[in-house]
């Protein structure tokens, strides 16, 4: 099959996140489809953008056919990234046709983060039926817009951008063929926005093999050094990789980590992100000498990092919305490396607590998290190398990639 996937935020480990494109692309060329990605050439999210950034142009990467577009540079959530979405979706629109006559696409997804891009695909959709295809339209739905903006961003539900989303959502859930939501408990929302629920389809977040094969690189001297050195001190260590933003909640963990200054524990916060300066500085406030600050590590390296953590630590804002279910992609790396977990969410699912891999306390608590940090420090050789072993299972019975893109593709046909 020709499948053309439309993400605008598509990366890949060498470009940096987001990786799902990548990972699901990656298994369907092995298993002998065609995979073309439409992407816009700057992305806040990735950490390095296309080489010939600010030309149209395409590479071949892993055997995944991306097709990067030209589009303005911009920070933050403000006029900038509307340009931003505008010029992608005009162009790959402009190009609709001479897209349906190269490729002749049999699956078109409509997969970027906001809604928008489902009348660009479905206009694929439509020409490529012109020309005698059988073509499919998919809608992949990462987080829920325009809700997510709403209740997380405190946006009016009358605000243009706001209204524009909510229309293009309701057309998704009207005009998709498939709808594929990697939140679990959704079924609800969208019936009410007009979804037939038997189009509805739940594939999760997961991992890849390959990259908790063999022998991961080294750790970082840095991050190495001073992991020693607070193991050598006797010391468990609470570690976090990820990004440092509002929506992590990692100042309720710096706030327990105050009431656990005397505990024979240290945290490790490794990662980047635009909340990473104030969390500096209130540790610094609290006069935490038992937590660190390290730059990102390559992805590569996160499975060295979670070799040598002893408690993975997790946390959500307590909002509202996560009633619909979370995600996380930090969640499978910490359970693939037998980490014990202490996840602070309250959600429609919690996969912890599923697996059994770990402790679930509530958000925006403290004492709580400070509990439960003491309860799996306390856990004795045996059982924590059961609850482990149950996390690693857990992913690799439902949250492997090669999994993933298989009910991916049955869900398409």
């Amino acid at each position: 099959m020709n499948i053309l996937y439309l993400n605008h935020y598509a990366g890949s480990p060498r470009h940096g996140m987001e990786y799902r494109p990548y990972y699901l692309a990656r298994e369907w060329v092995q298993a002998g489809h065609a995979v073309r990605m439409l992407a816009a050439d700057f992305s806040h999210v990735r950490t390095r953008q296309p080489d010939q950034a600010g030309t149209r142009h395409h590479e071949l990467i892993d055997g995944i056919d991306y097709h990067w577009y030209p589009t303005p540079v911009y920070a933050g959530n403000g006029l900038g990234r509307v340009k931003n979405i505008w010029r992608f979706l005009r162009q790959v629109w402009r190009e609709a046709d001479r897209i349906v006559r190269e490729f002749r696409p049999d699956i078109v997804i409509a997969s970027s983060t906001y809604p928008m891009d489902i009348w660009v695909a479905h206009r694929i959709v439509k020409l490529a039926r012109q020309q005698g295809l059988d073509c499919r339209l998919v809608f992949e739905v990462h987080d829920l817009w325009p809700l997510s903006p709403i209740e997380l961003g405190g946006m009016s539900s009358a605000h243009p951008f706001i209204r524009l989303c909510q229309t293009a959502e309701n057309y998704a859930y009207r005009h998709a063929d498939v709808v594929v939501s990697m939140l679990p408990k959704v079924a609800g929302h969208m019936q009410d926005h007009g979804l037939d629920l038997r189009k509805l389809h739940i594939v999760p977040n997961g991992i890849t093999l390959d990259e908790w094969q063999g022998n991961p690189p080294p750790l970082r001297e840095d991050v190495a050094q001073h992991m020693r050195a607070c193991k050598q001190a006797g010391l468990q260590l609470v570690g976090y990789a990820g990004s440092h933003g509002t929506p992590n909640a990692l100042d309720v963990m710096l706030q327990a980590a105050a009431l656990l200054r005397d505990a024979p524990l240290a945290f490790v916060l490794v990662g980047d992100g635009h909340e990473k300066a104030a969390l500096q500085a209130q540790a610094q406030q609290l006069g935490l000498q038992n937590v660190a600050f390290f730059d990102p590590i390559p992805k590569a390296q996160i499975p060295s990092f979670l070799a040598v953590t002893d408690i993975a630590y997790i946390g959500w804002q307590r909002v509202s919305i996560y009633r619909f279910g979370i995600a996380p992609n930090k969640l499978m790396d910490y359970m693939m490396a037998r980490c014990v977990v202490l996840h602070s969410v309250e959600a429609g699912n919690d996969p912890v607590a599923e697996a059994g891999c770990g402790i679930t306390v509530p958000p925006a608590d403290p004492a709580a998290i400070a509990d439960g940090l003491r309860q799996l420090a306390a856990l004795d050789a045996g059982t924590r190398a059961r609850m482990g072993d149950a996390g690693r299972q857990f992913v690799l019975e439902h949250h492997t990639y090669p999994v993933l893109a298989r009910r991916f593709l049955q869900a398409c046909a």
